[in-house]
């Protein structure tokens, strides 16, 4: 039995299955037999392509999108798909490393004591971050606000902002939207 006429029997069974018609409800629409819709779903025949576009317009599809390759979605990132920087008393780890693409942008800061992150110009978006070690102190503005072990911040990031690690240093998750990092 042939892998392709298995795998294009397969997605026309699930296209078939998602419109909510039966086997013989389908051979009626197309003027086939259920013995034969039965036949291309299970792979052991081939379509002609007319055969194919009327199957593929009953079930409201087209070959563009039946034969469209879907790629997965990366959605668990381990820590060698981490892209990481060291500049001079700090480590940042971009740890979605596509990011750019979405929406929003997070990163996983760690600031030797009193040292801080680069100043951060106004832009569009908003900024969150939560407190893993230490503590911080977020520079917005004009006002400056401090953030401890356990705490988070979130800011429109309409004005300058930094953020400043105490005496202790500290680890913070930062999420940015949109990316911006």
């Amino acid at each position: 039995m042939n892998a392709d006429l298995k795998k294009i029997g397969a997605k026309l069974k699930d296209l078939r299955n998602q419109t909510g018609l039966t086997q013989q409800e389908l051979a009626d629409r197309t003027e086939l037999t259920k013995g034969y819709i039965s036949q291309l779903e299970h792979g052991t025949a081939a379509p002609s392509i007319m055969t194919l576009l009327d199957i593929l317009e009953c079930l409201g599809s087209s070959i563009p999108e039946f034969f469209k390759e879907t790629t997965e979605e990366q959605i668990v990132f381990h820590k060698e798909d981490y892209f990481e920087k060291e500049e001079e008393g700090q480590v940042i780890q971009w740890l979605i490393p596509t990011a750019q693409k979405m929406m929003m942008e997070p990163i996983m800061v760690d600031l030797e004591p009193e040292s801080m992150t680069a100043l951060d110009r106004p832009h569009d978006g908003e900024e969150f971050g939560f407190v893993l070690n230490g503590e911080i102190y977020i520079m917005l503005g004009d006002h400056k606000f401090h953030a401890k072990k356990g705490e988070s911040f979130y800011f429109p990031a309409d004005k300058k902002h930094q953020i400043k690690a105490g005496k202790k240093g500290a680890k913070f998750l930062w999420i940015s939207t949109p990316p911006t990092f």
